[in-house]
């Protein structure tokens, strides 16, 4: 599909025209400059009279006479900075181009004009400045354009947020820990995480470990030395329990005599996501170490699609490793499903939460595939097959329906670019069972410090919620060689943030 947009020359409107057309069509193109073989040209006009700035898209199909039209204005308010200003003009831009694509194509965007990862932030902004819910609601559907349907799955988001981390808003002066561990048996053909295939690699292991090691000596001495608590650790990758169980043993332990006050860190939890990682020995060092929340991925229930997309174990071994779990006192069991898997249509969906309800865990998190661009999926579109919008759509609502007839309450939210249907990945769980590191990462309401291979870090200022991210390097070898001075940075970084 190639659109034309006349009437906008500026490039910084191009990204977010070129971010809605995506909710619309697979791959299009969408051009501020005459193009050939155009399919839509869309005459868009902004200006701003008596007080107001006023948006207006005119849509007309190259292949038809059919004329479609829509405006939206927006009050300017007294001493905006180019930034709000800009912001202003990419709203009322939005809410017309939009507008015209959804009477275009009948498809309507439940999530409206936002293409944003984390929409609950809006309302917890909302809720933190004294707005009351009944206008934080109005102002979500008219500002963005999110149908009431989707609103009251944010609302119940940050009600049990708020339930389950009553100081949700003053955890600004702690920090959660994320720790990478950048390795898997395989790697799945839709993943884009730093994973390095285990086989034969036992030296990068065993050099990895060692960086990872001195990172968490010294961020742990940092966060002692400045009474920092730490309020959730999460051990990720990758696949964590892709080490040897030794090797998990001495990391916690490093853990244990490293961070301040371990005892009472609210939530630890280790990734076992594949389950052809799990065994009893892994399973008695994290009973060891008083760790019980974990999660067994089984992502389908259906061989062929587990062999479609790289992941070398069976459905069986997945129900196997969560029975074993059980009898070895792990309490707190996340699993993931994903929606829109090659090949997988409702019939398979179905059968996957018949599946899952035989063992019930603690937490289902349903993810909605997501075409990311690195992915061995996306860079062989041919090959994978995937449920067209409706069905997926469909998919997600078999979804609610299973979570909320088993006693099942959403409690965090996040969305991607390029994921099917324009829809969203939901964590749900049972009472009392949600994971608050899945929350503090997703509200950005505080600081996480990344550790390890391919760790992202993300550093909130606790007086002004701005943000500061930091990557360590994906692959091993250059984390080996450079780990001391990306630890340094880090806590240069934090320096400056808790010094205030």
């Amino acid at each position: 599909m190639n659109i034309q947009i006349n009437g906008i020359h500026e490039e910084k409107f191009h990204r977010p025209l070129q971010l809605i057309g995506n909710l619309f069509f697979e791959e299009p193109t969408v051009s501020l400059e005459p193009i050939e073989d155009t399919d839509l040209i869309i005459d868009i006009s902004i200006k701003e009279e008596e007080g107001s700035l006023k948006a207006h898209a005119s849509l007309k199909g190259t292949k038809e006479e059919k004329e479609l039209n829509a405006s939206y204005s927006k009050a300017v308010q007294s001493g905006l900075t180019e930034k709000e200003y800009f912001r202003l003009q990419k709203n009322v831009l939005s809410h017309a181009y939009l507008t015209v694509l959804q009477n275009y194509t009948g498809i309507i965007q439940k999530w409206g004009i936002l293409t944003g990862m984390r929409p609950t932030k809006l309302l917890h902004k909302s809720t933190q400045a004294g707005v009351s819910r009944e206008e934080a609601h109005k102002s979500l559907m008219e500002n963005y354009m999110i149908t009431p349907e989707k609103v009251e799955l944010m609302q119940s988001i940050v009600d049990t947020q708020l339930e389950v981390v009553p100081d949700l808003y003053d955890l600004g002066k702690e920090v959660s820990i994320y720790i990478g561990i950048p390795f898997c048996p395989t790697k799945c053909a839709y993943c884009t995480f730093p994973a390095f295939a285990m086989q034969g690699k036992q030296g990068r292991v065993d050099s990895f470990l060692a960086g990872l090691h001195y990172e968490m000596r010294e961020m742990g001495k940092w966060l002692k030395e400045n009474h920092i608590r730490i309020t959730t650790v999460y051990y990720g990758g990758g696949t964590p329990t892709s080490i040897s169980a030794e090797e998990m043993d001495v990391l916690y332990e490093e853990m244990y005599e490293s961070f301040p006050d371990v005892e009472n860190i609210r939530e630890i939890t280790v990734e076992a996501g594949r389950p052809d990682t799990i065994t009893p020995e892994k399973l008695e060092v994290l009973k060891k170490w008083n760790i019980d929340r974990i999660s067994i991925n089984p992502q389908s229930y259906t061989q062929e699609t587990l062999k479609a997309i790289g992941r070398h174990h069976t459905v069986e071994e997945t129900i196997e490793k969560f029975h074993l779990a059980r009898k070895m006192a792990m309490n707190n069991i996340n699993m993931d499903l994903i929606i829109g898997l090659p090949n997988e249509g409702i019939e398979e969906f179905q059968h996957s939460l018949d599946e899952t309800e035989k063992l019930m865990p603690e937490s289902l998190t349903v993810h909605t595939l997501s075409f990311k661009r690195a992915s061995e999926m996306t860079q062989n579109k041919d090959k994978y097959k995937v449920a067209p919008r409706e069905e997926v759509q469909e998919m997600m609502s078999m979804a609610e329906k299973w979570t909320k007839e088993h006693a099942y309450k959403p409690y965090y939210l996040y969305r991607q670019k390029n994921i099917l249907g324009n829809l969203e990945n939901v964590g749900y769980s049972l009472a009392n069972q949600e994971s608050i590191y899945n929350i503090m990462i997703m509200e950005e309401v505080q600081t996480i410090i990344g550790i390890g291979c391919g760790a992202a870090s993300k550093f909130v200022d606790p007086e002004t919620g701005k943000i500061t991210h930091f990557n360590n390097p994906k692959d091993p070898k250059s984390y080996n060689e450079g780990f001391q001075d990306y630890t340094q940075k880090k806590i240069n970084i934090l320096n400056d943030l808790f010094e205030k």
